[in-house]
């Protein structure tokens, strides 16, 4: 009988590879011929607060890790709940959508409050995007 290998569900990625993702992903962010968006969301889809990046986004991916360049708060934010975020790049096309929750959740966002009031300042201090080495 025929021998077969396993494949693993995910391989494990070497650096290289993972800077790679991580930039070919954020590179995605800065299609258009402007800046790309963070927008905050409500479970309908709905823009709660509207941030704009930097054009680029991103710098360089290390370790399998881009960091984002600043990122404009929205000074007039248009309230609500916020459930999501999700970035979008100038043409409106959505790149990648985030977990948000409060400080200390786990989520891939963690904001002081999830409540917006309208008129309101949302901004980021920080905000990395990570290719693993494996699912493992």
């Amino acid at each position: 009988s025929p021998s077969r290998a396993r494949i693993p569900d995910m391989p494990t990625l070497e650096t290289i590879a993972r800077n790679a993702s991580s930039d070919e992903i954020v590179d995605l962010i800065d299609g258009g011929s402007g800046p790309g968006t963070l927008r905050f969301e409500t479970s309908g889809d709905v823009a709660v607060a509207t941030l704009t990046f930097s054009d680029p986004s991103f710098g360089n991916s290390s370790g399998g890790t881009a960091t984002a360049n600043a990122i404009t708060s929205d000074t007039n934010a248009a309230g609500g709940t916020i459930a999501k975020a999700s970035a979008y790049d100038s043409t409106g096309a959505k790149i990648i959508e985030f977990t948000v929750g409060i400080a200390a959740s786990g989520e891939e966002i963690e904001m002081s409050s999830l409540t917006i009031g309208a008129g309101d300042t949302v901004s980021v201090s920080s905000l990395t995007i990570t290719t693993p080495a494996s699912d493992a």
